[in-house]
């Protein structure tokens, strides 16, 4: 069985939990990330989900489907084209369609050989990054939600998903912006929600990142500005590498700026 699938079902259920408890009003209140309503976390999260899904079990679907959004999805921009495309379904009907689904999807990824070359946006995939890369989308936009609502989401260490993109894409985030990627990478240190220290690369007490693990996964999914967390941030490299990070494909993004995202009071 594929590990990541079934972290993948257990973050969902996470932000489930927290949704099936919240009132139907707040689905349409924005949150600080770009104004993101609850609705529309629901409806990217759940037509990528059923993109990635598709990928796996009918790729000639995919591609239209794929062709479908790159052709009609620039149109009056992507968040009214993904509500669309989710029937324009709202509050808990559409939090119930969500989980409805990544529960199907999360069994048949969690069966499905890992190494298997998947098409994508970008470059193909694996099944395991595929379904890695689903979690971390969940896993960063419930951030926007757990904040909005006030609440301090109870981390586990499956976020090491999370992190180990974060790893993996110390390259890309230079290249996306056509920047020259240094060579020292940096040492990386974290502990973990268990309290368990994962490790990268080789010690270097100049150029290193260290602190919680949640901290670093904030950080490179830009759910967070570097300043507004307790990460210990030592040399150049390090130190540009945190100030813009970027583990999720797309064109250059900059952090929000500090003091903007938060968890309510």
């Amino acid at each position: 069985m594929l590990q990541q699938a079934i972290d993948f079902r257990e973050e969902s259920d996470a932000l489930y939990q927290l949704l099936s408890e919240t009132d139907e009003s707040r689905f349409d209140e924005k949150t600080q990330f770009k104004d993101w309503t609850p609705n529309e976390v629901l409806h990217h999260l759940h037509m990528w989900n059923y993109a990635a899904d598709l990928s796996l079990v009918n790729e000639p679907a995919f591609v239209d489907m794929l062709n479908d959004v790159m052709n009609s999805g620039g149109t009056g921009g992507m968040r009214p084209f993904e509500a669309k495309w989710c029937k324009n379904e709202k509050g808990h009907a559409m939090l119930n369609t969500w989980r409805n689904f990544y529960t199907e999807m999360a069994d048949r990824f969690k069966e499905a050989d890992p190494k298997k070359r998947l098409k994508w946006a970008g470059p193909d995939m694996s099944v395991r990054s595929s379904i890695t890369a689903r979690l971390m989308e969940t896993w960063a936009h419930g951030q926007e939600v757990f904040d909005h609502l006030g609440v301090e989401r109870q981390e586990a260490d499956r976020i090491k998903n999370v992190a180990v993109i974060g790893m993996n894409t110390f390259g890309w985030t230079f290249v996306n912006r056509q920047m020259d990627v240094p060579s020292d990478v940096p040492y990386v240190r974290l502990t973990a929600p268990s309290g368990d220290t994962w490790e990268w690369n080789d010690p270097n007490e100049a150029n290193k990142v260290e602190g919680k693990a949640v901290d670093f996964c904030r950080v490179v999914t830009q759910v967070r500005n570097i300043k507004d967390t307790d990460l210990t941030v030592v040399g150049d490299t390090a130190s540009q590498w945190m100030s813009i990070a970027q583990c999720f494909a797309g064109p250059p993004e900059n952090p929000p700026a500090p003091g903007t995202r938060f968890t309510r009071s």
